[in-house]
């Protein structure tokens, strides 16, 4: 489905609650999802594309994004192009280690491809000083001071009428430092990925699904910093059964 990126216009104030509930429909359904940002300006069969595919796998999904990739390499528009595969690891994983890993499986498939591991610091509380530098730091502001207005109501709506914290008709739970996680690993995502692949022909990404029990205004906020100024992307989740194999 399309990334709606014009849910914040006034008139659409169902399109969070829509947008997760088919995400979370596909997941209890087994189903894959693949979200596509940009999508006006796709290249036609015309437009031949001269830089890379970049994938950013973060979870396992059975191959689907390196699925996609090579599909996207059968079409003129994108055959010019290389894939380089961006493995995220946490700062004392060993990378050197997943790097092989990554590269003996791709290498197993035939697929060609540049493997990068790139180390991120675990989550551990805001610091302001590392965050200076980043392009997406006014984005990742503003969506703090949106959510905590949101949060605001909801509890000044609660409070009023005597009932938990209701989002979308339903109860929800609201951990303020596991929202601020959710908000700074989004920032982390996106500036690696800005840092990267500014040139890149498409990126494509991890689909991160859906928080249990935070309100679906909270997601489309971290969706958003997650796709800050990234032109063209997919966003993908695979349903955990193996696409591409040795067989493939």
């Amino acid at each position: 489905m399309r990334y709606p990126e014009i849910w914040r216009r006034e008139n659409l104030t169902e399109i969070p609650a829509t947008f997760v509930g088919i995400i979370n429909d596909c997941i209890v359904a087994n189903k894959a999802v693949v979200i596509v940002k940009g999508l006006d300006e796709w290249p036609n069969e015309y437009q031949r594309q001269y830089g890379t595919i970049d994938l950013y796998w973060i979870v396992r999904d059975g191959g689907l994004m390196l699925l996609l990739s090579q599909l996207l390499l059968t079409k003129e528009s994108f055959e010019s192009c290389k894939i380089q595969v961006f493995c995220i690891a946490e700062e004392d994983s060993d990378a050197e280690a997943l790097k092989a890993d990554v590269k003996k499986f791709l290498y197993d498939l035939r697929m060609q491809a540049e493997v990068i591991v790139i180390t991120m610091k675990s989550w551990d509380g805001p610091t302001e000083g590392g965050r200076q530098q980043d392009e997406s730091l006014e984005a990742y502001t503003s969506a703090q001071h949106r959510i905590a207005g949101y949060l605001t109501e909801m509890k000044s709506t609660a409070q009023k009428e005597g009932t938990p914290l209701m989002a979308d008709k339903k109860p929800v739970v609201v951990n303020e430092q596991q929202v601020e996680k959710f908000l700074y690993t989004m920032l982390k995502l996106n500036s690696t990925i800005l840092s990267h692949s500014r040139m890149a022909a498409i990126v494509l990404i991890s689909l991160p699904p859906p928080p249990i029990n935070h309100p679906a205004y909270f997601y489309m906020e971290y969706m958003d910093l997650l796709v800050e100024n990234v032109p063209r992307l997919l966003i993908v989740r695979g349903y955990r059964r193996d696409v591409v194999t040795l067989f493939t």
